[in-house]
């Protein structure tokens, strides 16, 4: 019976490990774009462009969305290309967080 309760024990100590891997790793979408605006504090404007296919003319067009994004230290500037990660909510409007810059 003991041998048993060490086997059980060395199971879970591995189902904690490969848990505490997950946890290390980034949870959420990440998104490349480009920074548009940079007035706020610690927060920048981030626009995604993705091409989608019109369902009746068959023909390509642009469609930009845009992001309210954390930025601690200020450190990003307009025109810069950045990875955006989605994260808990900040504020009213700011639910991702910039990862790096691409």
């Amino acid at each position: 019976m003991l041998n048993l309760f060490n086997k059980k024990e060395s199971g879970q100590e591995k189902n904690l490990e490969s848990g505490a891997a997950k946890t290390n790793e980034a949870k959420g979408r990440k998104l490349q774009g480009v920074v548009v605006s940079d007035k706020m504090k610690k927060t920048v404007v981030v626009a995604i462009s993705n091409l989608k296919l019109h369902s009746k003319y068959k023909k390509y067009f642009n469609v930009t969305k845009r992001f309210k994004a954390h930025d601690e230290n200020n450190e990003y500037k307009v025109g810069d290309k950045v990875v955006i990660q989605e994260t808990k909510p900040m504020s009213k409007e700011k639910r991702w967080m910039v990862v790096g810059k691409v």
